[in-house]
């Protein structure tokens, strides 16, 4: 499995060379199939266009490689479909923004480079939106990692000077203000001054649904309780830097939501431990070769889509 942040992160690198040495992808012939997935065709145009991002990657690009990161991700994302756990585009959007942003480029700039280098923006777009989707999916299966046993959990404690680790818990809800897809494109900016400005209103967690039937299309979702290690990382940030009982606001793919902060406190149970421990396993395998449990099981799922499969080679 790829690991998304540190591919993107090298091919970024790559890319901002390319536009600043003049690199140019090579043209495109006229596109023939190269492979069929489960009906879904990989053309020679695909292939070359993975091979140009193999490059700005600085790793092996030759067709076959390409052709094979193809099938992979074309398996991924029929998979992603089927079971209908996709990011959202605006998800894939803000990304592609975000890592602009974080090289000092403008999208159109990036996207200048990615042309300029023979990936195309779609392309790089639908690679993050499959390295975005597909751990949702492999956790939805699997779990977010295996459970640790009680005897691994007393010696990692023991290692600990006999003390459990301190996390936080927080009870937290989701305010949704709803934006259908048909109007997504009109109203969208309403609807984000209405969710901010409700932020200051906010009268706390127990009268949230009463407060939210006094607007048009506001909903609430209880999350209950949720550990600091829990909460997904698009959310995290905005929970860790919240001011007040309430987060800022993203836009998804439901419409504007925000956070509400019902309560947080410090805990030192053995849940909380277990959390604590399994997210240092995570960290300690970040720069590992895919040693860490969710890399096993996209392993194990993604070989049991291609025994499955029906793929054809050209």
């Amino acid at each position: 499995m790829i690991d998304a942040k540190k591919a993107i992160t090298k091919f970024l690198a790559g890319a901002a060379l390319a536009l600043l040495t003049g690199l140019a992808g090579p043209a495109l012939a006229a596109s023939e199939v190269k492979a069929v997935v489960n009906g879904t065709a990989i053309t020679s145009g695909d292939v070359a266009k993975r091979q140009a991002f193999l490059r700005l990657q600085h790793t092996k690009a030759d067709a076959k490689a390409a052709e094979e990161q193809l099938i992979d991700e074309a398996l991924k994302r029929q998979e992603v479909a089927r079971v209908h756990m996709s990011v959202s585009q605006q998800d894939v959007d803000a990304s592609f923004a975000r890592f602009s942003s974080g090289n000092k480029l403008s999208p159109e700039q990036m996207s200048q480079i990615l042309d300029r280098a023979g990936v195309g923006v779609d392309h790089f777009k639908g690679f993050i939106a499959v390295q975005m989707s597909w751990p949702r999916v492999v956790n939805a299966r699997y779990g977010s990692t295996s459970r640790l046993s009680n005897y691994d959990l007393v010696s990692r404690m023991m290692q600990n000077n006999k003390q459990k680790p301190v996390t936080t818990e927080y009870m937290l809800q989701q305010i949704i203000f709803v934006i259908p897809q048909a109007k997504r494109g009109a109203i969208t900016g309403k609807r984000k001054g209405e969710a901010e400005a409700s932020r200051s209103k906010f009268p706390g967690c127990d009268q949230a649904k009463v407060f939210a039937a006094t607007m048009r299309d506001v909903s609430v979702r209880d999350l209950g309780r949720m550990l600091a290690p829990e909460i997904p990382p698009d959310w995290k940030p905005l929970v860790e830097q919240a001011k007040g009982n309430t987060t800022g606001t993203r836009v998804t793919d439901k419409g504007v939501e925000y956070l509400a902060i019902c309560s947080q406190r410090q805990v030192s149970d053995d849940q909380a431990a277990e959390m604590v421990f399994r997210q240092e396993d995570l960290d300690k395998s970040k720069g590992g070769k895919d040693a860490s449990p969710e890399n096993e099981n996209s392993k194990k799922y993604l070989d049991e889509l291609r025994k499955k499969a029906q793929i054809a080679y050209r």
